[in-house]
């Protein structure tokens, strides 16, 4: 039986399983796709403490359920930036991230009509964890791309050292659990 971790977020108590990183280290896998409930309760919660915005951006893929919930109850507006470029992608710019559950560098991409959506708009960028902060970086060189105002960067969880940082707006620590 695999180990795990409880977790009370957004008032939902959870129980996440451990998943080994490295022989060193193990994190606690939050997964959104299929819990609606927190999906909408975290989405709720982060909007009460994030600052005014016109458009949300996030990455492909497991912060789209909360992305689209924010936009759906906020600014009606959000973007993804793709892992790969897609034949409706005009021009696509990109930047390069690697993060902590991705075992190679990967890049990530906007195709020119989402470049226009961001460009002038206050930008909120929201993942559903932040642990080392690549994919956050990653993001920020896309609204600078674009010419987007950054306005903040929100996550459901802050994991490891992340908890630390006071650049970033989250609901709950998520601790690594080092061997």
């Amino acid at each position: 039986m695999a180990e795990t971790f409880k977790i009370n977020i957004a008032s939902c108590e959870r129980e996440l399983t451990k998943y080994p990183v490295s022989n060193k280290l193990d994190i606690a896998a939050f997964i959104l796709f299929d819990d609606v409930e927190i999906t909408e309760k975290s989405a709720k919660a982060l909007l009460d403490v994030c600052p005014e915005h016109d458009i949300l951006l996030t990455a492909e893929a497991k912060s789209i359920p909360l992305c689209y919930e924010m936009a759906r109850i906020g600014c009606k507006r959000y973007v993804v930036a793709r892992k790969g470029t897609k034949v409706y992608m005009s021009d696509p710019i990109s930047v390069n991230v690697n993060t902590i559950t991705t075992k190679y560098d990967q890049k990530l991409y906007l195709g020119q009509e989402d470049v226009e959506k961001l460009k002038g708009k206050r930008v909120l960028i929201v993942d559903d964890v932040i642990s080392t902060g690549e994919s956050l970086v990653a993001l920020e060189k896309l609204v600078e791309a674009t010419e987007g105002i950054l306005v903040g960067k929100a996550a459901v969880l802050a994991e490891g050292d992340a908890a630390n940082r006071d650049d970033i707006i989250f609901l709950e620590k998520l601790p690594l659990f080092f061997k």
